[in-house]
């Protein structure tokens, strides 16, 4: 919980306060816990809940932010295609089989997770704002300080590494993490 925390604040000390907030709150709250999912799930989406507020909170006060650097990123989308935009041989999409057989199982998303681990910082953070806590993209924009076209750039090269990622060590046979 408090690695995923982390990737979203970009704070640890912000990120440890909202991971003692949600456990917190499901404290307080367990006798309103239905049992119509896992305990963790629950107390997961109570997290993932306060760590929109928190966003939305430190868009709403004035803060200066570093300058994020995207050195690098483009030489990785750039080897994939040819000059007409057409996957290279080598590069295309393998075939990944039916999603159900190949998402049950645990060692999937441990994978999943080492992959997602090794994107860089920015397209790791956007990727789950979008996916995971499924925000808006002008709220995503604002709290990455980037533009909706950059914004697509980052989900779009977070998913082509994520599926480099997979093709490798999962659905290649080598079931290991990055």
């Amino acid at each position: 919980m408090l690695k995923f925390a982390i990737l979203q604040l970009s704070d640890p000390v912000v990120a440890e306060d909202a991971v003692q907030e949600a456990l917190a709150g499901a404290l307080k709250n367990v006798s309103t816990f239905a049992g119509q999912a896992a305990i963790k799930t629950w107390v997961f989406a109570i997290l993932k809940n306060k760590i929109i507020d928190t966003i939305r909170q430190r868009q709403k006060l004035a803060q200066l932010a570093p300058l994020v650097s995207f050195d690098g990123e483009a030489d990785d989308v750039d080897t994939l295609f040819d000059r007409r935009g057409i996957w290279k041989a080598q590069n295309r999409p393998t075939d990944w089989g039916t999603p159900e057989d190949n998402v049950l199982g645990r060692d999937f998303w441990r994978v999943f997770d080492a992959c997602l681990n090794h994107l860089p910082a920015q397209q790791g953070k956007v990727f789950m704002m979008r996916e995971f806590m499924d925000m808006a993209t002008a709220d995503i924009c604002v709290d990455a300080g980037v533009s909706v076209s950059n914004l697509n750039v980052l989900l779009h090269r977070a998913r082509l590494r994520l599926r480099n990622c997979l093709e490798k060590h999962w659905f290649q046979g080598e079931k290991r993490a990055c």
